[in-house]
Formats: C-alpha cells, sequence, structure tokens
C-alpha cells in the first residue's frame, strides 16, 4: 500500500546558468562563482518552498539539450530557473528548449545590486551582461513558443523570491496532477452536463488518469473493516472533534459513527492499495454502502485527496492540485459549490456548502460531529464534520471543458463570517463575498461557463492558478478587483479564437 504525500519536500528546481566560452577560463569561473551565489541566496530565502539544486554553467548546445533531457527523466525535478548570466547565444538553446518538458522560469537578475561606479571597467561590462543576455534569450523563448513564468529583480529582493516561490508551487501542482491516478466509484450524477468531460484529453493535458470502479468494489472494502480498527478510529473521532451524545458510546446512535468510520477505512486502503490520490462518489449510486461518504470523505481531503462530488473527476483533480500547491501554508482546501445568496443590496454573500463534503482544512476550529437526515440517496443517515471556514482571503476555481479545450475559471474572494448562526444548517460551510462585486461576479461567471463545483483555497492565491495554467497551456479566466462586465466579455470572445488557433489542427 501507499500512503499519499503532500508534500513539497520531495522535489528539486534546477539552477542553471547560460554562458559561452568566447569569455575564456577565468571569466567563466566567476560566472559558475557568482551564479552558484544567486543559488544559494534563492534556496535560503523565506517563501522558497522546494529546494534549488546549482548546475554547472551551460556553454554549448549539447550540454544544454543533456540538461533539458535528464530533468525531463527525473520525477523529483518539477521545473528549472534559467539566467543567462553573460552573453548566451540563444540558438545554442534551441534543442534543449525543445526538448524541455518541465515548467520553465526565466530570472532576469545579476550578481549585484548596486554598480561600482568608479570601477566599471569593460572586463566588469564583459562579465556582468544579464541585460544584454537575457534579452537573447527572451527572444528565443519567444520564437520558440515557449510557455515561462518570467521574474524580474535581484536575488535578495523578497518580491522576487515571493514569485519564484508562487511558481514553484504551481510546478508542483503540475508534478502531482501528473503523478495522479484517480477513482471514480460509480459514474457521474445523471444528466448533469459540467460533470461530464474528456478523460482522455485530461490525461494528456495534465497526466491525470481518471477511471471507473463500481461502488460494490469498495463496499467490499468498506466490510473487511476489523471491528479493532474501527473501535480506535473511533475513540481518534472522540479524540479531535466534539461528538454529539447519540453517536458516542452507549449512544443511542453510535452504530451510525462506527458504519461511518468502516467507510472511511475501507475507502482509505482501497485508494492506498491502488495508488490513487483523487476520487469521486455519487449519491446515485451507492451500492452496498450503508451512507452516503461524509465524514470520510472529509477526512481524507484533510490528508490531501482530491475529491469531487456527483462523479465530478475534473473538481477532484484540482482539490488535489491545490491541496499540494498550498503545502506547508496556513488554510485549507476544499471541494465547494455555489449554494445560496445574501442579497441584502451592498452587503450581498454567498453562502457555499455542499451535501456533506467541504473539508475541514478551511478552519481552525474544533469541528462538531454529527449525523443528521440527508432527504437525498436513498440511505440511512450519513455523519459528517460541521463547521463554518475561518475568514480570511480564499480564491474559489472551476474546471470546466470547453469542447476543444479545458478552461479554468477563477474568482477571488473574501471569506466572511456569517451575519448570523445558522444551527439548521448541520454542513461544513463558507460564506464569502466575491471580487468586485457580487452582480458582476455572477454574471462573469455565468458568461464563462463556470462550473457550479469548485476547489476553494485560502493558501494560495490567483498567481499560484495562472501559473499553473501557463504551465498547462490552458485557458484561465479570472474574476478580480479589476474586472468589469464589458472587458470579460470581450476576453471570453477573443479567447475562443485564440485559443481554437493555439490549440492547431
Amino acid at each position: 500500500m501507499t500512503t499519499l504525500t503532500t508534500s513539497l519536500e520531495q522535489y528539486e528546481v534546477w539552477f542553471l546558468t547560460g554562458s559561452q566560452g568566447l569569455y575564456g577560463e577565468e571569466t567563466l569561473r566567476q560566472v559558475a562563482e557568482q551564479s552558484r551565489e544567486i543559488a544559494r541566496t534563492l534556496d535560503a530565502a523565506a517563501g522558497i518552498p522546494v529546494k534549488i539544486v546549482w548546475k554547472s554553467v551551460l556553454t554549448d548546445s549539447a550540454s544544454i539539450r543533456r540538461a533539458a533531457l535528464e530533468a525531463n527523466s527525473r520525477d523529483d525535478v518539477i521545473g528549472l530557473i534559467a539566467w543567462m548570466h553573460t552573453f548566451s547565444p540563444a540558438k545554442m538553446w534551441i534543442a534543449g528548449l525543445d526538448a524541455l518538458r518541465k515548467p520553465l522560469l526565466h530570472l532576469h537578475t545579476q550578481a549585484n545590486v548596486e554598480l561600482p561606479w568608479a570601477d566599471i571597467d569593460f572586463d566588469f561590462m564583459n562579465l556582468n551582461q544579464a541585460a544584454h543576455g537575457d534579452r537573447e534569450f527572451g527572444y528565443i523563448q519567444s520564437r520558440l513558443g515557449v510557455a515561462r513564468k518570467t521574474v524580474v529583480g535581484h536575488a535578495t529582493n523578497p518580491a522576487v523570491t515571493a514569485r519564484i516561490g508562487t511558481w514553484m508551487r504551481a510546478a508542483a501542482g503540475w508534478a502531482a496532477t501528473h503523478e495522479l491516478k484517480l477513482a471514480r466509484f460509480g459514474d457521474n450524477m445523471r444528466y448533469v452536463a459540467v460533470t461530464e468531460g474528456d478523460k482522455t484529453e485530461a490525461e494528456l493535458r495534465f497526466g491525470v488518469q481518471v477511471n471507473t470502479w463500481g461502488v460494490n468494489e469498495l463496499a467490499e472494502a468498506v466490510e473487511a473493516a476489523s471491528a479493532a480498527d474501527i473501535d480506535a478510529l473511533v475513540a481518534e473521532y472522540e479524540d479531535l472533534y466534539d461528538v454529539a451524545p447519540e453517536l458516542r458510546r452507549g449512544g443511542d446512535r453510535h452504530a451510525s459513527l462506527r458504519d461511518g468510520a468502516a467507510i472511511e477505512l475501507g475507502l482509505r486502503s482501497f485508494l492506498e492499495a491502488g495508488d490513487f490520490g483523487a476520487f469521486t462518489t455519487s449519491f446515485e449510486d451507492l451500492g452496498a454502502l450503508k451512507q452516503l461518504p461524509g465524514l470520510a470523505v472529509q477526512r481524507l481531503m484533510a490528508d490531501g485527496y482530491g475529491f469531487g462530488a456527483e462523479g465530478d473527476w475534473k473538481t477532484a483533480v484540482l482539490v488535489r492540485a491545490a491541496k499540494v500547491m498550498g503545502a506547508g501554508l496556513p488554510g485549507g482546501a476544499s471541494l465547494m459549490e455555489d449554494y445560496t445568496y445574501d442579497l441584502t443590496p451592498g452587503d450581498e454573500r454567498i453562502l457555499g456548502a455542499h451535501m456533506l463534503e467541504v473539508c475541514p482544512s478551511l478552519t481552525t476550529s474544533r469541528p462538531s460531529l454529527e449525523v443528521h437526515p440527508l432527504g437525498i440517496g436513498g440511505r440511512e443517515d450519513p455523519v459528517r464534520l460541521v463547521f463554518t471556514a475561518d475568514a480570511g482571503s480564499g480564491i474559489v476555481v472551476a474546471l470546466s471543458d470547453m469542447r476543444e479545450r479545458f478552461r479554468l475559471v477563477a474568482n477571488v474572494v473574501e471569506v466572511v463570517e456569517p451575519s448570523a448562526p445558522l444551527p439548521k444548517l448541520p454542513v461544513g460551510r463558507a460564506v464569502w463575498k466575491p471580487a468586485p462585486d457580487f452582480s458582476t461576479s455572477a454574471a462573469c461567471w455565468l458568461n464563462a461557463g463556470g462550473a457550479h463545483h469548485t476547489v476553494m483555497s485560502t493558501q494560495v492565491g490567483i498567481e499560484v492558478f495562472e501559473d499553473f495554467a501557463e504551465i498547462a497551456r490552458t485557458e484561465l479566466l479570472t474574476i478580480d478587483g479589476d474586472t468589469t462586465l464589458r472587458g470579460f466579455a470581450k476576453e471570453v470572445h477573443w479567447n475562443q479564437a485564440y485559443w481554437r488557433l493555439a490549440q492547431g489542427f
């Protein structure tokens, strides 16, 4: 069995430096020394979440291509940072860039911060000409159509390292989807359009393997859970959560909690045995399961698994990617759904939830563990964790299949406290105000064809998803504080033409 890892510790990013033999051995030694120092500075900086590994200075086409191929072959290498310390003639980079299959960041920097004006001679100019060399490199990247992020500034600048760290998180999300196996238990909800999608194209675009298993295969794993393991898991629940008295040992509904624990044990063992990092369920396809999985799904998401309700595998992919991209940061990520609105003029809010499956990583409070009727699915009352998401900055992102391409739609939001208690809504929930305002946000989302299932992240912001979309060469429509209805409508129309052309024939 394989235990899921949601960490960035196993990854590394290579630091490549370009130059050429024209300058001689002494200059190249200085290039190597200074580029090592830049790499060390970056690696030690706050906000850099992935190890940076310096590589020898590259001065010819063959070594550049070998570096790209070696990076491609290493699963732990999630991207490359490239800097042209001196002038590296860009035709040397064609074969390497053409072969490269890993995310690329172009760092436009130099060794010194301030210029030593009184000491500058032409030896200094020959050595410190990244302003020259990086423009050559930028040209060839654009000429070849290379997807990359460009960051400008000195390695000691926190704004520079923050942007590099953000790109690293996006690259880690990209690596995670390429390692991802996703188990669908049953099909998606009948007659629903947005949960459909091209699973073959998704494997080509994002690397994820999406396949289906009969729900009774899961039910067999649930049935195999031992009484001793159920006892131990119930004790863990009682330690971590405020368990409703009726669910505790000796309570009238304790059997429901044991059933929920058996579902978690069976589901976890199935996912670990198959090396799955994401999964879906559907209330229309429960087979021999006694409950719609609620508590089990919430706890597995909290451990880093991706999840999509009603067979929505695309959202499950996003949840898993968001979990990895936000690793080590405060906050959380979860399946979310816009459910209903508070339309008080000037103070409009969105109340988001799902039937059961919202991840408790969205709160720092202690959830309560309760059992209530569901009214859908035709099974016994399911157990679930009840809480309200913490207030703070967040983002909601959806992935839709637009026939010839996938589209990401993202909305920057501010998670807020509910206006009043919610004593009769016993689920995990979040309340938020969308940017730039409710009516603009909702109209743009509808215009974009954004899905009703999303991933909500309170760990990462829009820049991570911008970088992820660039790496994946996938359309992203952003709704934020600068969005207008007119401008957004034009962007949707322009994108129709651009992305169709960009896909080729």
